[in-house]
């Protein structure tokens, strides 16, 4: 029996989409986080690495906050970075893949059109610094590495921008959002059936030279932060929820302690001719998130 595809991560939205994904698409997962296997322990990367012998690697692991990265640098190094270094150099050992994922904040957002993936990267923070450093580092350090970059992942668990506006939403009559970024909602179910239907296609027809390199991977269409929050409200409004008012604001009104990129959409055209795979629309991915967090009745009014 062929060993699982090794997930480094456990509660993470991506490493639990994974979870859930992988029986759909006929794939067995380990998913692995801490205390067995954390960043901050770089040995426990090689045990967990031998434990499983995977036939495939996806590093769903990743430290997040983007804000709080400007205080804890090396703690967003050593996870976004040192850790998935290990990774890939176990993995060019094994002569497995690894797929590893990225994020749209290793752009400044001022191109004024979609990012392909051999455009300029200008990271603005320790977060998108972090991030680019581990995707040097793993396309360095493994032959047989995939980087896919996303962006603005939400999902029903978790910490997430459409589950912040739901609770938000229950509490305030008007939300204020900001209005004048823009990017590609990626619903963290989709992503995941992306990597698996990848992973699946390496395990059945064997790595190929021509794999190798950074991809796009994100939600089809593009938004910005105040219509997707309505967008969300819309689709609750199905279930009772009384809907707020979307006060659209400018960035300087909501200041926060990292820019945050204006115009992150990211061009995933090689990802379609390369895999033949292009996401849902965002639109299609938030329809299911809501219902999903609904039906856990986590949401639910009286």
């Amino acid at each position: 029996m062929t060993a699982p595809i090794l997930v480094i991560g456990v509660t993470g939205q991506l490493a639990m989409a994974l979870a859930e994904e992988a029986p759909v698409c006929g794939l067995a997962v380990q998913c692995v986080g801490p205390p067995t296997l954390d960043f901050d322990r770089p040995e426990s990367i090689g045990e967990a690495f031998a434990a499983t012998a995977p036939p495939l690697v996806v590093n769903a692991a990743a430290y997040t906050a983007v804000d709080a990265a400007e205080d804890n640098a090396d703690a967003a190094f050593r996870a976004n970075r040192d850790g998935p270094a290990a990774l890939a150099r176990l993995c060019e050992l094994a002569g497995i893949p690894l797929i590893h994922v990225s994020t749209d904040y290793v752009f400044d957002g001022l191109k004024g059109t979609p990012y392909v993936e051999t455009d300029a990267v200008a990271p603005q923070g320790v977060y998108g610094a972090s991030k680019l450093a581990g995707e040097q580092a793993v396309l360095t350090d493994c032959s047989r590495a995939i980087v896919l970059r996303t962006s603005w992942l939400y999902s029903p668990i978790g910490k997430n921008f459409v589950r912040t506006m739901l609770a938000a939403g229950q509490r305030n009559s008007e939300v204020r959002v900001v209005a004048d970024q823009r990017g590609c909602p990626t619903s963290a179910a989709d992503l995941a059936r992306a990597i698996l239907r990848i992973a699946a296609r390496l395990l059945d027809e064997g790595w190929q030279d021509r794999h190798a390199g950074i991809y796009h991977a994100a939600g089809s269409g593009a938004t910005t932060w105040s219509d997707l929050a309505a967008a969300t409200f819309e689709a609750a409004a199905r279930y009772g929820m009384s809907v707020p008012v979307v006060v659209p604001i400018a960035t300087h009104e909501w200041p926060t302690r990292v820019k945050r990129p204006p115009d992150s959409r990211l061009d995933c055209d090689k990802l379609a001719a390369a895999f033949g795979l292009r996401l849902p629309h965002w639109r299609d991915g938030l329809t299911r998130t809501v219902d999903a967090i609904f039906a856990s009745h986590k949401f639910s009014q009286p």
